[in-house]
Order: C-alpha cells, then structure tokens, then sequence
C-alpha cells in the first residue's frame, strides 16, 4: 500500500520505562479512514503506543509516521491530529455529550465521567483527521457507553482514522476495522 494512504506506518517502536520495556518491536499501518482497536491487559503497552503515536512521549527506538508526517514532526502531527473548533459549534457539542447545562460551571466540579464527556466534545469540536482514544468507556455510566459508541461512529463518517485502545472489546468491535493486541509491550 502507497503510503500516502495511511493514516499511521509503525515500525519497530520500542519504549522503555526504567529497567521495564513498555513496549518492543511494535510495527504496524493503518489505512486512512479505518478504526482500529488495541487490545490488551493493564500494563500490555496500549497507552504507551498511544501516547508515542499522539507525540506525548518519545520512542526509544523505532520510527512511525502519522498522517503522513514522521513523529519528528510533532508540531504538524498535533495539527493533524487536533484541528482548533469553531465557538459557535461548542454550545450545540456540549448538548450533544450532555453537558449544556453545565457549560459556564468551572470543570474542577466536574465528576471523572463528566471530564470524559468533556474530552469527546473536545474531540468533536476538534474534527481531527486522526484521533486516538485511551480507555474511553473508562469512569462512563452506560448512557456515555452510548455516547462513545456515537462519537465513534461520527468521526468513522467523516473519514476519520481511529485509534481504540480499551478492555470494552465488545463494545467497540462493530466499528472496528483493524486490532492490534499487545501483551507485555509486544504484538500478540
């Protein structure tokens, strides 16, 4: 596949944490447009990946590139990765996670499922061309499960390249284009 067409190429990425490797020799690519889960238990690598992908964190070896810039290129990736929203769109996107009325309340009195709530409106405000999403249904009543699955499906429509990484499997395979399982730090 050309590699303009992906969203994300990975290759040989490793992370280490002291004297723990989070992750080793990870390589993978993701098509633009797809979603993909990461699966794996607590401490398998997924937010580490994350975290290297979104350029939160660097990679102690390895390389990837996302939307189409090396992750050198950190400033053009948080532009690809997190477009700034138009104001009059946030009103409607509060009400749409279910915090309108909440909107001029301080977030430091937000409980943790609104916080998260809170994130996907930043996400749909945001209308990224990638998005990664690290335990979303976590801190979630079932009515925000819904919402998940809904913003989901929304940046799926727009084209947008997802990246999952979750325990809820079952609640997210249906969008799911492609899963990637790591168990300790390494491809499964």
């Amino acid at each position: 596949m050309p590699l303009d067409g992906l969203a994300i190429d990975a290759s040989h990425l490793a992370r280490r944490y002291g004297r723990r490797w989070a992750l080793v020799d990870v390589s993978f690519q993701l098509p633009r447009g797809r979603v993909m889960l990461v699966a794996g238990r607590n401490g398998a690598g997924k937010t580490t990946l994350l975290r290297i992908l979104a350029t939160a964190i660097r990679a102690d070896s390895g390389r990837a590139s996302v939307g189409g810039h090396e992750l050198t290129e950190r400033e053009e990736i948080r532009r690809t990765t997190a477009l700034l929203a138009h104001p009059s769109d946030t009103q409607s996107v509060l009400g749409r996670v279910g915090l309108a009325d909440r909107a001029n309340d301080a977030v430091s009195t937000f409980s943790a499922g609104m916080r998260k709530r809170l994130s996907f409106a930043r996400v749909l405000l945001q209308k990224p061309t990638i998005a990664f999403l690290d335990e979303p249904f976590g801190q979630l009543d079932p009515e925000g499960f819904e919402l998940v699955e809904e913003v989901v499906a929304e940046l799926k429509s727009t084209g947008a390249t997802v990246v999952i990484a979750t325990h809820q499997i079952d609640r997210i395979t249906r969008f799911a284009d492609a899963q990637l399982r790591l168990e300790n730090g390494r491809v499964a």
